[in-house]
């Protein structure tokens, strides 16, 4: 959630609403998805060329490191998918358009704010390999925080401003005031803290003439939080009498809080205050108005999911979810973070979101390129439980597996519906997925990416999954994709092997110095941020990322018959870049490697796996490539293509023996006639 105007008030009263900390030696519960936000964009990180991860990830390392120091025992939670009701839809459709505003404004040199498209992923894999106890919850998780830190006593860390409505016994500390970096021990011991600051909320209350606490969720939903923005709540503020506020769109903020925050303190308690707000509107309003405002309080009451029973002992109980019906393996990976949100989205509202990254906004969105796979997702979860029919209050549920989609269209977004696929009866019970064999379970994974599982038998088990995804991709990208560009993403792969070899005993002598040598030439070609992005690679990257989350949800949710690679390892935005500029200009993917053996052996696997499923003219060199255009130019044999790959390349799938590939070409061109504009 978060309320307009509310933390930006109260930092602007630093002095009399918050008390300085020495952190140390304390649980402390933090909201994951405020943590990452912060770190990945406060950390002078890249953000222009899609996602410099291993650098993310040593950010986050070095985080969880200065609270070991000072022992202080973190306790992750994250948010999970939305809310049954959906309640917060036009709040996210609001976001996703802000987002793609923020995401063109960097595309073209400028400034902006937008999260790579795997960066939740890798904080948890980064939370798994410090093993910093974390827990997903359903939905959302500020309730949960709450409950769980009142339970133990201990302070929340966060960036969200419903923790200044809260009545926190441990108190609220800020992110932007948490000072990580900046270890300090106190005189005359070892002991080792971080400087923070806590917010008090008994502080604020008593500067309000003793306000009651009970009123400060009354509060929050009269700011305007991401449940509530009616515009009879505007007619009521305009009948208020407010003090005067200064100008400018912050002032007129903190106007609104301070004048609510003076008018609230006049009144006992929330229910003589909210009668008071119902006066002021017009009668045949005030019945909606007063449910839509007393569900929107309760917000702030404690949640009934204890946390501390799921971090101690394992056990994580919803009861929103277990009215849903759904399989028990399912609703414990979403609590351990095994499953996505996304999947969560699709189970329960049979609606996704899909996230904009820097690509080029004149094309068609990158995720089309991964629709087929997200089709077998869908098919999937499409029969999961009867009880999940008719959940979402705001839309009517879709027909019968079918899924809607909030997308990029332009520089706007629009919903999609789409069919999933209708797969083989064996694999329709999401309760006995598991069950089946990994024989089995992978060769669904391989058949939706369209790869042959002799292919991946040279490639090292770490990546496997990223080849396979790369093989579908080369036959799918909208983009057109160019030698260069799956060089550079293959040469990216090998910086995580190389780290490990160069780090190890130096029992090799030569070959040691060579990965060495090779690791500091690859760090070398990062490209630089600027306003010199090649858009043309920055959308091919993009699709590729698609591919490699969707096709890393679809390994989850089938239960890793492929080994989950590790994202820092496998792609680096700005490396990727630079190498193609290098490839370009001045090098070749084989002198580039040609000082370490070994990692050239390596890449040659790699290559020749996704040759293996390629197009042909990727390989031909440039003049015998563009006269083989031209021809089939001259031709008119290049064949229709469809928004996500061509037609033809699907049906040439089916008839490699893909049990589904025909069906997903029918809903694929059924499913593109019945999209809106959201």
């Amino acid at each position: 959630m978060g309320i307009r105007g509310l933390m930006s008030f109260v930092e602007d009263h630093s002095n009399e609403f918050f008390t300085d900390l020495k952190l140390r030696d304390t649980k402390i519960i933090i909201d994951g998805y405020a943590l990452f936000h912060r770190l990945c964009f406060n950390s002078d990180l890249d953000l222009q060329y899609g996602g410099d991860y291993d650098s993310f990830a040593d950010v986050v390392q070095k985080f969880f490191e200065s609270l070991f120091a000072c022992k202080i025992c973190p306790y992750v939670v994250l948010d999970g998918g939305c809310d049954i009701s959906d309640k917060k839809l036009t709040t996210l459709k609001d976001r996703a358009r802000e987002k793609i505003q923020m995401a063109h404004s960097l595309s073209v040199g400028s400034g902006g704010y937008v999260c790579p498209l795997l960066i939740r992923e890798v904080f948890i894999q980064v939370l798994n390999r410090l093993q910093v106890p974390f827990v997903q919850c359903f939905s959302e998780a500020d309730r949960d925080i709450m409950t769980l830190a009142n339970h133990w006593n201990c302070p929340v860390l966060s960036s969200d401003s419903d923790f200044c409505i809260f009545d926190l016994k441990g108190g609220f500390c800020p992110l932007n005031s948490f000072q990580w970096r900046n270890v300090s021990t106190i005189k005359g011991t070892r002991d080792r803290y971080i400087p923070a600051k806590c917010f008090s909320l008994d502080a604020l209350c008593r500067h309000f003439s003793n306000m009651n606490k009970a009123l400060l969720p009354l509060l929050a939903v009269l700011c305007g939080n991401d449940h509530v923005n009616l515009p009879v709540v505007e007619t009521f503020l305009s009948k208020v009498r407010l003090p005067p506020g200064a100008a400018g769109s912050k002032g007129r903020r903190h106007h609104r809080v301070l004048g609510l925050l003076n008018w609230l303190s006049h009144f006992a308690g929330p229910a003589e205050a909210l009668n008071q707000v119902l006066k002021q509107l017009p009668k045949k309003s005030r019945g909606d108005v007063r449910e839509l405002l007393c569900c929107s309080m309760e917000e702030y009451l404690q949640s009934q999911v204890k946390l501390q029973d799921f971090f101690q002992h394992g056990a994580y109980s919803c009861p929103d979810a277990c009215g849903l019906g759904l399989p028990q393996w399912v609703l414990a990976a979403l609590a351990r973070g095994q499953l996505s949100p996304f999947i969560s989205d699709a189970l329960v509202l049979r609606r996704t979101i899909l996230h904009t990254q820097v690509e080029n906004m004149q094309r068609p969105n990158a995720h089309r390129v991964s629709l087929p796979i997200r089709q077998v997702i869908y098919g999937l979860l499409a029969n999961a439980s009867p009880r999940l029919e008719n959940t979402s209050g705001n839309a009517p549920p879709p027909q019968p597996l079918a899924f809607r989609e909030v997308e990029r269209f332009h520089k706007n977004i629009k919903t999609s519906i789409v069919a999933a696929v209708e797969l083989p009866k064996d694999h329709c019970d999401l309760s006995r997925l598991t069950e089946l064999s990994v024989a089995s379970r992978q060769a669904l994974l391989l058949e939706a990416l369209k790869v042959r599982p002799a292919v991946l038998d040279p490639v090292p088990a770490s990546l496997k999954l990223p080849i396979a995804v790369s093989c579908y991709w080369l036959q799918q990208a909208e983009a057109k994709v160019r030698l260069h560009h799956l060089q550079a993403l293959l040469l990216g792969m090998l910086l995580g092997p190389l780290r490990t070899v160069a780090r190890g005993p130096d029992e090799a002598g030569q070959r040691w110095v060579g990965a060495l040598a090779l690791c500091e030439e690859l760090q070398g070609a990062r490209a630089p941020p600027g306003p010199g992005l090649d858009l043309d690679a920055a959308h091919t990257f993009c699709q590729w990322q698609c591919c490699l989350q969707m096709g890393l949800y679809l390994n989850q949710l089938l239960a890793a018959p492929l080994l989950e690679p590790d994202l820092t390892c496998v792609y680096s935005g700005s490396l990727a870049h630079g190498l193609c500029h290098r490839l370009l200009t001045s090098a070749s993917a084989e002198g580039l490697l040609r000082g370490c053996p070994e990692a050239q052996q390596l890449y040659e696997c790699l290559i020749h796996a996704t040759r293996s499923c390629a197009p042909a003219e990727l390989f031909l060199p440039k003049s015998k490539s563009n006269s083989k255009k031209k021809r089939q130019k001259k031709q008119g044999s290049s064949g229709s293509k469809n928004r996500v790959g061509a037609i033809s390349d699907m049906g040439n799938w089916y008839e490699g023996g893909n049990r589904f590939g025909l069906l997903m070409v029918e809903n694929l061109e059924g499913c593109m006639e019945a999209s809106e504009l959201a």
